[in-house]
């Protein structure tokens, strides 16, 4: 409780941090702000290209593939960007640890953040695609998208706690995060459907949390059906679990950041 209301005394400064990483992200480019449209599209471009084209055996039970990869895509590249970004948060602000006294737990949350933020907007660009294409929505199944979408931030959140304060102490961890994100995407049904994994597999696929959210996202916007409660029960709970560590960890090993930096 003590650590939530410091958190919230510093409210403010998340909210600075947040507008200054927005901000400052696509700085100096020409156009700007309109990458963080662009990029999604660019790489759902690229994906459909391969996996819906040249691999055909991913897709060839799915219909309208494109769609169904750009809806599990984006809330991947939220959560992909949260534990790589996230993880160099701390030694990226070492300077400002060094000067100032406050919760050091403000930086991890200010990226994660911003990158939440950053989805939010990346889903007028998958809602313009489900309007060009003519598919529609389920109104009631897409009130539930809040919710995937909280489960996730705070998987997310828990994620880039941890990282970020052992990448202090393991500054190769940043580094090694890159080459897990992109194998964790693989072992998600963001490619392909969750319904191609094999059975023996299926017990191990769903103790990742991703799988649960990303299908859950995608029973919403592709399949237009309210998602299983067991399943967002599932991700809800592994979720709180990795936030609950992650701040454990994240407390412990604060102490002596500004050492280490």
């Amino acid at each position: 409780m003590s650590t939530i209301k410091e958190l919230y005394a510093y409210r403010q400064m998340i909210f600075s941090l947040v507008k200054k990483d927005l901000r400052g992200r696509y700085k100096g480019s020409v156009l700007g702000f309109m990458w963080t449209f662009i990029n999604p599209l660019l790489q759902l471009i690229v994906y459909s290209i391969v996996f819906g084209h040249f691999l055909t055996a991913v897709n060839e039970t799915v219909e309208n593939y494109s769609l169904h990869l750009f809806v599990a895509l984006i809330p991947w590249i939220f959560f992909s960007s949260s534990i790589t970004i996230g993880a160099a948060s701390i030694v990226a602000q070492k300077e400002l640890i060094k000067k100032i006294y406050f919760p050091r737990m403000v930086i991890p949350i200010s990226y994660v953040t911003s990158c939440f933020v950053n989805m939010l907007l990346c889903f007028i660009v998958i809602f313009a695609v489900i309007f060009v294409m003519g598919v529609g929505v389920n109104f009631l199944a897409v009130l539930t998208l809040p919710i995937i979408m909280i489960v996730e931030y705070i998987f997310a959140l828990g994620m880039s706690l941890l990282t970020s304060a052992i990448t202090v102490y393991f500054r190769d961890l940043e580094h090694i995060l890159s080459i897990v994100a992109m194998a964790w995407m693989y072992l998600t049904p963001v490619v392909y459907s969750k319904s191609v994994v094999p059975e023996k597999y299926r017990t191990l696929f769903n103790l990742n949390p991703m799988t649960h959210i990303i299908d859950c996202y995608r029973t919403v916007l592709y399949y237009k059906q309210v998602p299983d409660l067991s399943n967002l029960l599932m991700a809800a709970g592994l979720g709180v679990f990795f936030l609950i560590f992650g701040t454990l960890v994240f407390n412990k090993l604060q102490k002596h950041f500004a050492e280490e930096l």
